[in-house]
């Protein structure tokens, strides 16, 4: 397994210089600005299944295969009148992730609602950390909550990408839809997985973004709670640059000033116009996390394209909402049953 993972690794960083070294003509059709990919020789085998993205693009990862299967309700973790919360493991693209699942208690089928939270160190991080407080409160709403640990956190298995290079949570993105896929594969009788809405915290709330381009008819409501930028760029100088003194990513891709092309490529920004489910999004204007700035900057331009999305700005709100948690979750309560055809 070692040799396959050394191979697949220096096979993934190979891609990552030709697409610095070779522009494609033939992703306009996506975004409408200009892209890069590896050689056509280079190309991951046809129907391969890629457990990390061959190419750090949404086009690519809007096009790449994933599969999600083997859903396992573990352990008990809690049971109250309300729901039964399920430690649960799953298949994504091959790797093992594991995460918590709230089934409200009823006959059901209850719409299911995928929650991505935002970093916390994996040497801290347990199982469902993050989100635990809009993981019991949409259990208790009638939603069943499926909340992802993501690859390497928790039970979770390694990422096998060892490039360092920053993919702006397009691994993270797999997981979360596999989720999702798993969930379908598994057919269990008090999910209609057919109504999905996601939330996202964060980081989380750049993966929502990467599934809502990338992905737009899998998820029929989007919750964007404090989201960090939709420019790729921003969030690497302001957190990762700093963060990983092994990060090869200034060597492999640029800077954005250097090589736009690459950026634009890995940047929901580019494919803002691909959205095609409302969005409703969240900001707290004392955030020191995510600059408000950057929730004013999606909103103009989420508006600019005509796209449906509710803005909601709370004054004096911090990174995880306080006084106003409350009337957070009341709105993102109404608005998910109102497009997840909830009575």
């Amino acid at each position: 397994m070692k040799s396959v993972r050394s191979t697949f690794a220096l096979f993934g960083f190979c891609l990552l210089l030709a697409a610095c070294t070779s522009p494609s003509a033939g992703l306009s059709d996506l975004t409408g600005s200009a892209a890069v990919t590896p050689p056509a020789s280079s190309q991951p085998e046809a129907g391969a299944l890629e457990q990390v993205p061959a190419e750090l693009s949404i086009a690519h990862f809007a096009d790449v295969r994933l599969e999600g299967t083997g859903l396992t309700l573990g352990d008990i973790l809690e049971e109250n009148t309300a729901y039964t919360r399920y430690a649960i493991t799953y298949l994504s693209n091959g790797l093992t992730i594991s995460g918590i699942m709230n089934i409200p208690k009823g006959k059901g089928p209850y719409p299911l609602v995928i929650l991505n939270h935002g970093y916390i160190a994996p040497s801290v991080y347990t199982r469902g950390r993050g989100l635990k407080r809009e993981q019991d409160y949409l259990a208790r709403q009638g939603f069943v909550v499926l909340h992802t640990d993501y690859r390497g956190f928790a039970q979770s298995d390694e990422s096998p990408d060892v490039r360092e290079v920053y993919d702006a949570g397009l691994e993270y993105a797999m997981d979360s839809i596999n989720a999702i896929n798993a969930v379908r594969a598994a057919n269990l009788p008090h999910v209609d997985a057919r109504r999905v809405g996601m939330l996202g915290h964060s980081l989380g709330g750049g993966v929502t973004l990467n599934i809502a381009v990338a992905r737009p008819d899998l998820v029929s409501a989007f919750v964007l709670y404090a989201p960090v930028h939709s420019d790729a760029w921003e969030n690497f100088s302001r957190w990762r640059s700093k963060r990983d003194d092994a990060d090869r990513t200034l060597a492999v891709l640029g800077t954005r000033a250097e090589n736009p092309d690459a950026w634009d490529a890995l940047s929901s920004l580019a494919y803002l116009k691909n959205i095609t489910s409302p969005v409703l999004l969240f900001q707290g204007t004392k955030d020191s996390d995510v600059p408000p700035a950057w929730s004013d900057f999606l909103d103009t331009k989420l508006k600019a394209l005509n796209k449906d999305v509710t803005y909601v700005s709370y004054e004096g709100e911090k990174h995880e909402f306080i006084p106003k948690w409350e009337d957070f979750m009341k709105r993102t309560t109404v608005f998910l049953r109102a497009h997840l055809a909830v009575q």
